[in-house]
């Protein structure tokens, strides 16, 4: 058997670890674990292939390809379609051609690549094939890479041709180590593209790969709905990454939740905006064979390429972090189209400004707001709009829609707690706490690390790390990262806030605020600004601005003009930026 299932610190650790939360619960976890004894309670009832089967996001497809066999798939520039039909049969045969290449059940298979339609295809062959897909991040040099193979122990690996050589790089690494390598398959970035260099005999080509595959290759549906079917990462340090692992049952309830929140209904056009690699795409990828919708891949995302997509396409649908909103409505004039319909995009990672989500709604996009992490899943809560507030005068509006609202349909409970005495703080509207997840939307734990999984499941919640309050209406509100949480004079200082009213100023276009280190106070707040084009402000005007809108301890005491570091997922890395300001020492 797989590593991954000998280790038993993931999938049969699951259950163990609930037992460990509730010391009283042994007899409702031993239920859970054993369905057969659940289903003696009442005489007469069985369960068989009739009434049950596991939950598993492979079965979306199965029923498009029947249900929605002639409807538009994926789209991918100007020449590329299939329907539903034929993306079911190509991902029969690429899970037909892995198995030939020796991937076994709970084997781990990664991909680097854009949002490509091979990355769509992925989705659904991997664990077609009994395999665990594991999606990394396009932005990671050759060294994190390889740390990411070794610790995941990938046995292929999926790279698009424009990353060709950092995989390369990775594997060089891994060879110095003597670590064994994963098979390595090139996806090809278009027909026109030029033949893939330097290929070894036992490498492959993506399309010669899948034509290679049987039609009527068997599907290796998951043995019991816990089974993992994806590890996302999260940003983490290179001595200790985090793998975070979904189960095909999570995965299940969460795209239908994600669709939901979303406001989907019967075929969408999906604009691939949100990184596949992320959170599996907040699991759409899946969602969009259950309603039969069109997956627009992007491989760049800029403004132009996204007008251009909704003009051309139709689409109903898109998402994005706050960063990808701002692009939009700072693009420059001759990128910005008059939109033929509202187009609904999802926006999550940080809290949207309202002033962003204002601009947006002003161009004709409908903004709805999420909040996740990746051990959600991706989207956990959603700003859940009350038909009441549609009179409100516009600025009230889009701060309640900046808020983090309610937990989804298929999550049992979000609640803000006392990070230590593990108390419901009250709701109203001031008292901060952490927000804290428990449902069938949570991840299973970390890969090969139970002290984190347990650490994070601490008290029988999964700590988030947010600091967030509770309004009287029930609806969250994030106040900050634990970490990010500013500590000047005994008084906490939320970085969010500053950051609002940074965004108001008619001169910034991006604004991040983290603590410097102070002498007198311990930690001010020190705000890293880029200003828009054809603007020209100093720091002491940015200041006056903040005292005038703040109270004056939370005012920055410190600004810096410079671009701001980002993922690709489009989230600004704090933590560069606070590296910077512990450099610069005490202001006095």
């Amino acid at each position: 058997m797989n590593q991954f299932f000998k280790n038993s610190k993931l999938v049969l650790g699951f259950f163990n670890l609930s037992k460990k939360i509730h010391p009283t619960s042994t007899k409702s976890t031993r239920k859970i674990c054993n369905h057969s004894e659940s289903w003696k309670s009442m005489e007469g009832f069985v369960k068989c292939s009739a009434n049950f089967e596991p939950l598993t996001p492979l079965s979306f497809l199965e029923r498009a390809a029947n249900v929605f066999r002639d409807r538009i798939s994926v789209i991918y520039g100007e020449k590329l379609k299939y329907n539903w039909e034929e993306t079911h049969n190509r991902c029969v045969k690429l899970a037909s051609s892995l198995v030939h290449l020796g991937t076994s059940h709970g084997d781990v298979v990664a991909t680097l690549a854009p949002n490509v339609p091979a990355m769509q295809e992925l989705h659904f062959a991997v664990p077609m094939a009994g395999a665990v897909l594991c999606t990394l991040n396009t932005r990671h040099d050759s060294a994190m890479l390889s740390i990411l193979l070794m610790h995941s122990e990938a046995k292929v690996i999926f790279v698009d041709q424009q990353l060709l050589e950092i995989a390369r790089g990775a594997l060089a690494l891994l060879t110095d180590k003597k670590q064994k390598l994963p098979l390595l398959v090139v996806i090809r970035q278009s027909d026109e593209s030029p033949a893939i260099e330097n290929l070894n005999t036992h490498d492959h080509e993506y399309e010669s790969l899948l034509r290679s595959g049987n039609s009527d290759f068997s599907i290796r549906w998951p043995r019991t709905e816990f089974d993992p079917i994806s590890i996302n990462y999260t940003s983490g340090t290179t001595s200790r990454p985090k793998g975070v692992v979904y189960s095909h049952r999570g995965a299940y309830l969460n795209t239908i939740a994600t669709f939901l929140l979303h406001e989907m209904s019967l075929f969408p056009v999906y604009l691939w905006t949100v990184p596949m690699f992320h959170c599996n795409g907040w699991c759409l990828v899946w969602g969009l064979a259950a309603l039969g919708g069109t997956n627009v891949c992007l491989r760049n995302v800029s403004p132009k390429d996204i007008f251009e997509s909704i003009l051309l396409h139709k689409v109903t649908h898109m998402g994005g972090a706050p960063t990808v909103l701002n692009k939009i409505v700072n693009s420059p004039p001759c990128d910005l189209k008059p939109l033929p319909h509202k187009v609904k995009i999802m926006t999550g990672g940080s809290p949207p400004p309202p002033q962003i989500i204002s601009k947006m709604e002003e161009q004709g996009f409908g903004v709805n707001h999420l909040y996740g992490l990746t051990e959600t899943y991706g989207p956990g809560t959603y700003c859940l709009w009350k038909p009441e507030w549609d009179s409100l005068p516009p600025d009230e509006k889009f701060i309640l829609k900046a808020r983090q609202g309610v937990q989804h349909l298929c999550l049992k409970e979000v609640n803000i707690r006392d990070s230590t005495t593990m108390e419901e703080v009250p709701a109203d509207g001031k008292t901060i706490g952490e927000i804290m997840f428990r449902g069938n939307t949570v991840m299973s734990g970390y890969l090969n690390d139970t002290k984190a999984t347990e650490e994070a499941f601490k008290g029988g919640w999964f700590h988030s790390g947010d600091l967030a309050v509770k309004h009287p209406d029930g609806y969250i509100e994030v106040k900050d990262r634990l970490k990010d949480i500013i500590l000047s004079g005994g008084e906490n200082i939320s970085t969010v806030e500053v950051e609002r009213v940074l965004y108001s100023h008619p001169a910034v276009v991006e604004a991040a605020v983290v603590a410097r280190p102070d002498n007198y106070w311990g930690q001010t707040p020190c705000a890293f600004v880029k200003l828009k084009e054809g603007f020209s402000v100093g720091d002491q005007e940015i200041i006056n601005f903040c005292r005038d809108n703040l109270p004056h301890y939370m005012a920055p005491r410190t600004v810096i003009f410079e671009d701001i570091p980002k993922t690709s997922t489009g989230k600004i890395q704090k933590f560069i930026l606070r590296e910077k300001a512990s450099a610069l020492g005490s202001l006095f």
